[in-house]
């Protein structure tokens, strides 16, 4: 759908596009939820623990850290982790970190930039704290993620069932990311390397990790993208989105939502490759089959939370 250079990339006869990585998260990006720290964009930190509670709720604003009994009695360590956990939703600004923590600024300051030097928080390119590459990096070493594992043949299914390439992005932060792929074996393709690190501002994939956000969160997304608010009314209203040159001449692409417990939107699935084939309307052709396919790894990835809860 997209080319690792941008959203609606190029494609190529050879299928050899170079890819942008992620931070050197590469494949990785996923983690299942848990009692300690899962992946950026599906759990986040301390799955039922921190997350769950809410830092102002549980709180850590005016009463203190541990007040609400989550403390571990490692101080420095409960810290780091109700940093990490402030931003585990979204970017944020020091002054946020502050707010949601309840920490003073000078130790805020001193523990985000800890967590910065070790790789567990980055920056975005406004400055903002965002969760870094090696939690995805963790998350995958861990084997907790069952997303991929689900999600792999199925997309190979796909590519077969549409003559397409397929690919898996999840967000994080102000990007998405390419967890899997199921290249085209020959002829004209777009490819796009696992690892990759795209733009939320344009191309299916964006529409669908966009689409079903909470409202101020979607609106920040929609700054400077080439879709807009009515863009992804209809995608949620159709259950699917597509693109035709949205970003990159000659490349068309239809995504649809890969849904969690409780409906949540934890990827998105596509196929992708050139308009002669595509055409300008992606979704008449490849919808109902890619719809098909997220219904089919969320199903199963449901399943399989619910034996092992």
């Amino acid at each position: 759908m997209d080319n690792a250079n941008g959203l609606d990339g190029g494609y190529a006869a050879g299928g050899t596009e170079g890819g942008v990585l992620a931070n050197g998260a590469g494949a990785a990006g996923l983690g299942s939820p848990g009692p300690g720290v899962a992946g950026p964009a599906s759990a986040g930190l301390g799955g039922a623990g921190l997350s769950g509670a809410g830092l102002s709720g549980a709180g850590f604003g005016s009463a203190g850290l541990g007040s609400a009994g989550l403390g571990s009695g490692v101080g420095v360590l409960d810290k780091a982790l109700f940093v990490l956990a402030a931003v585990e939703s979204g970017p944020a600004t020091l002054a946020q970190l502050v707010a949601a923590t309840g920490l003073a600024r000078p130790t805020t300051h001193r523990i985000a930039v800890a967590l910065e030097h070790h790789r567990l928080l980055t920056r975005d390119v406004q400055g903002r704290f965002v969760l870094g590459p090696r939690i995805a990096e963790l998350a995958s070493a861990a084997g907790e993620d069952r997303l991929l594992a689900i999600a792999q043949p199925i997309l190979n299914q796909l590519r077969d069932v549409t003559g397409e390439s397929a690919q898996l992005y999840r967000r994080q932060a102000d990007v998405r990311v390419c967890v899997a792929a199921a290249e085209r074996a020959s002829g004209l393709r777009d490819t796009v390397p696992i690892g990759s690190a795209l733009p939320m501002t344009a191309g299916s994939a964006a529409q669908v990790l966009l689409a079903w956000e909470e409202g101020e969160r979607m609106h920040r997304g929609l700054r400077g993208a080439r879709f807009t608010a009515s863009t992804l009314a209809g995608v949620r209203r159709r259950g699917w989105a597509s693109s035709a040159a949205e970003r990159e001449a000659g490349v068309a692409s239809v995504s649809a939502p890969v849904r969690g417990h409780g409906g949540k939107v934890l990827a998105a699935i596509s196929v992708s490759g050139p308009i002669e084939r595509l055409t300008r309307s992606p979704g008449r052709l490849h919808a109902a089959a890619v719809v098909a396919a997220g219904e089919r790894v969320g199903e199963l990835l449901r399943t399989e939370s619910g034996h092992r809860a």
